[in-house]
């Protein structure tokens, strides 16, 4: 049983039938200071988890709101450790605190939080944006540049890479030869694939000379932009991503990163 800091309430009263608290599943047996300092109180975990403040947690508490490892708690004050799974509304929240950090990705980092080939992951790129945990939200191969989201937050870095909310992308794709009439055409139109039908949401010719072009998609498939140029016999010299949802690149140099402003992240939440 964990400590709450009050007098065990786990006795029942007048006799009654005690009630029984959610256990730890700790395999190893620890000492008294040891499982102290890997404790939050549960107010504090609610709120690290960004439902709300301590305060209000402390109202869902009360109120019956939150599980822990499957039993009800309602007692302030009661305590959690790393490995207790804490749920709300039929949600596991996460102990840490959201975070969202935008990343201009520059050419030659592979998108992966760990290479056996030693090779320059984007995690480098990110390792001192914060103290939690965040990891790349779907990938940009190693040779695109442009906007990459990181987060810890799981459940909206599930909802942005189903390719049933429609997330927009756009990218900005530099050809080594001028597009035809002929082939832009097929492209509006969508391309069979060895994987299936690819349809591109916009497609627009940015510069004279047609060898630089703007693609607006939502399908997240492997390197499918590079792949639908190249299967008409084109050459990508030059991918990157400018938008990413309601995300932009301004102002954000290559190879840098900032965190997402209130308003950007409600943004991403809203996306259908």
């Amino acid at each position: 049983m964990k400590k709450s800091g009050k007098p065990d309430n786990n006795r029942g009263r007048s006799g009654g039938k005690a009630k029984a608290m959610p256990k730890s599943r700790s395999a190893k047996a620890e000492t008294p200071k040891q499982n102290a300092a890997k404790e939050t109180r549960l107010n504090k975990y609610i709120a690290n988890a960004g439902v709300c403040s301590r305060r209000e947690a402390d109202k869902l508490i009360v109120a019956g709101e939150i599980k822990v490892n499957g039993q009800v708690i309602t007692e302030l004050g009661y305590k959690v450790e790393p490995t207790d799974k804490v749920v709300f509304k039929g949600r596991k929240l996460s102990p840490e605190k959201p975070v969202y950090v935008l990343l201009n990705k520059p050419k030659d980092f592979i998108t992966t939080t760990d290479d056996p080939e030693n090779r320059r992951t984007v995690m480098e790129l990110v390792k001192n944006a914060c103290e939690e945990r965040i990891y790349p939200v779907g990938r940009l191969d190693r040779n695109t540049t442009g906007l990459l989201l990181f987060t810890n937050d799981g459940e909206l870095a599930r909802k942005l890479a189903h390719p049933s909310h429609n997330v927009k992308k756009i990218y900005k794709v530099e050809l080594d030869k001028s597009i035809t009439k002929e082939d832009f055409a097929k492209i509006e139109q969508g391309l069979e694939l060895e994987d299936g039908l690819a349809m591109v949401d916009g497609l627009a010719i940015v510069d004279n000379n047609k060898k630089t072009l703007g693609i607006e998609i939502h399908i997240g498939k492997n390197r499918i932009v590079r792949r639908i140029f190249e299967h008409l016999g084109y050459e990508v010299i030059k991918l990157d991503r400018v938008m990413y949802g309601p995300l932009d690149k301004l102002n954000l140099p290559r190879g840098k990163w900032r965190f997402l402003s209130d308003k950007e992240i409600a943004k991403l939440k809203r996306l259908n």
